[in-house]
């Protein structure tokens, strides 16, 4: 009997979401993510029923996710480390799509519709005055400040 909310998938090595990090600044390797859930590689120690924030890169963009330690086991054990397997339950649903990030319906249009030109505005050379500039304002000799040595 299957029980899970979606159907998951396996992360490639290559992909945004193959690394996320703890809040707590702890690194994950992702393995197999569902967008309710993940399987992920650690060697943070994390008990199951443990709730935490977890900085995730999907289509959606970089996210901070809040989720719950589902299960965690031992995989490995190293002379300087343990490394574990952890399943997170996320809170709310995640875009965990391998396409990429989602783009808008207009971008993803065949051919794009022309857009308005730009009006044709006098540059600053073009604006007449209703009074000429006076002796002062054409006259003076710019104002250069001294030399701080």
């Amino acid at each position: 009997m299957e029980r899970r909310r979606s159907s998951r998938r396996v992360v490639a090595a290559d992909e945004p979401l193959a690394h996320a990090r703890l809040r707590t600044g702890g690194q994950l390797q992702v393995v197999e993510a569902s967008s309710w859930g993940a399987l992920t590689q650690t060697t943070e120690r994390l008990l199951p029923g443990r709730h935490l924030d977890v900085h995730i890169a999907s289509a959606e963009g970089r996210t901070l996710v809040r989720c719950r330690v589902a299960r965690a086991f031992v995989v490995r054990v190293e002379p300087d480390a343990v490394h574990y397997r952890v399943a997170f339950s996320f809170e709310r649903a995640v875009d965990v799509r391998a396409a990429g990030y989602v783009l808008p319906p207009p971008l993803l249009a065949t051919e794009m519709a022309g857009g308005m030109p730009y009006p044709n505005r006098p540059s600053s050379r073009d604006i007449e005055f209703a009074e000429p500039p006076s002796t002062e304002e054409t006259s003076a000799d710019p104002v250069v400040a001294p030399r701080l040595v």
